[in-house]
């Protein structure tokens, strides 16, 4: 839209506070896929360090009456790995445990 208004892509990029190469990526994408290229790609995000762990965790919240605190502070000890409550949460729903 505001490219329509005649912005530069230098213009646009002080705008919308991103890199000059990321509104070029953005234009190409709308030329190659239009519409499609709005939707938001899976595989975005944070990748959990918890891959691998499933196992394990499912071990300790057996052995701790499914006390998400106590797992959260074995897992920080045992693989110097440090998340919130949440990010488990999701880790467990996500993998069915």
């Amino acid at each position: 839209m505001l490219s329509h208004q005649k912005y530069t892509i230098i213009e646009l990029s002080k705008l919308l506070d991103t890199s000059r190469r990321s509104i070029e990526r953005w234009f190409n994408s709308w030329e190659e896929n239009k519409y499609d290229s709005l939707k938001i790609a899976k595989g975005r995000g944070v990748k959990t360090k918890l891959k691998g762990l499933e196992k394990e965790i499912a071990k300790e919240l057996e052995h701790h009456s499914k006390n998400l605190k106590n797992v959260l502070e074995y897992i920080e000890k045992e693989h110097s790995i440090k998340f919130c409550k949440k990010t488990l949460q999701n880790f467990l729903k996500d993998t069915g445990l």
